[in-house]
């Protein structure tokens, strides 16, 4: 079993005021693909862009000949699954600001964590969980930009630890009939919540049971960091590539299924402090390599 080594492979960056920084800084690291924050990650209140921001945005990625995709990481503080109702009132608000910034530039997906139940069950929380995706596509009629469901890492009683839980969610919400329901999986958060790929026959079973009850053809986009917890630890914490316990082998065990070629991988890794640099890209596409070598020899 082979792949090709034409995966996308970029890195979450600081956006700046206008947006236009994320492309230049992306391009300044050798990434395909850059994600960005349309807002401070931990604050409610969301920035307001003007009209022909938004439209430069969209002229300039459309002209980029080094980033060729752009996608936009909802805010931290939302959470759809919340009981406390002031909390969804201002998650639901905070959502619609983040997903009519992502559709307006043009991007291929806005990344959510769903949030956390706080103890109710997640059956208890589906209904509001779905209810408030729904209202946010219905906010961008016609739109092409997708919300992007991420797997969460298991820390407390947070929704989305399992791929039966993303899949209920799309069920619920009758995604067979909008596709701008999609999932994104983190690789830390894979093996935080106990998911070992740590080599091709394992990995390829995860992905095998993915698209048994998800679909890969609902799998948008990867987070590809390392862990600085051990498998199982229940506790999102990224490291740079090879320096956690996941490990360059397992990464590229996972990151070298070819139903993966085309799906855009994102590092959110914290660099030298200051995010991804090129040489985590490097260090990214030399485990995509060593995957497919060991592919080879499987």
């Amino acid at each position: 079993m082979t792949a090709a080594t034409t995966m996308p492979i970029g890195a979450h960056v600081r956006a700046g005021g206008d947006l236009l920084p994320a492309l230049a800084r992306g391009a300044e690291i050798g990434a395909d693909v850059v994600q960005v924050f349309t807002q401070s990650p931990r604050a409610w209140k969301p920035r307001q862009y003007g009209d022909e921001v938004l439209e430069a945005y969209r002229d300039a990625q459309a002209r980029a000949t080094q980033v060729r995709q752009t996608f936009c990481h909802a805010t931290y503080l939302i959470n759809i699954a919340a009981a406390d109702p002031e909390v969804l009132a201002r998650s639901q608000a905070c959502l619609l600001a983040n997903f009519a910034v992502a559709t307006a530039i043009g991007a291929r997906g806005l990344v959510l964590h769903v949030g956390s139940h706080r103890g109710r069950g997640f059956e208890a929380s589906l209904p509001q969980v779905v209810d408030a995706l729904l209202r946010t596509l219905a906010d961008q009629p016609g739109g092409e930009c997708p919300i992007v469901l991420e797997n969460a890492a298991g820390t407390g009683d947070t929704v989305g630890r399992t791929f039966d839980e993303l899949a209920a969610i799309l069920q619920s919400a009758g995604s067979d009939d909008d596709r701008r329901l999609l999932v994104c999986l983190d690789t830390q958060h894979l093996w935080a919540s106990g998911v070992d790929y740590g080599s091709v026959d394992k990995a390829d079973a995860v992905l095998a049971h993915f698209d048994d009850v998800v679909g890969l053809d609902r799998l948008q986009c990867l987070h590809l960091n390392d862990s600085k917890v051990e498998l199982g630890a229940n506790r999102d914490r990224h490291e740079n590539i090879g320096e956690g316990t996941i490990g360059t082998d397992a990464l590229g065990a996972l990151l070298s299924h070819p139903a993966l070629v085309a799906v855009p991988a994102i590092l959110e890794v914290p660099g030298d402090g200051h995010g991804a640099r090129a040489q985590d890209l490097a260090t990214a596409r030399a485990a995509l390599a060593r995957g497919i070598d060991l592919r080879h020899r499987s």
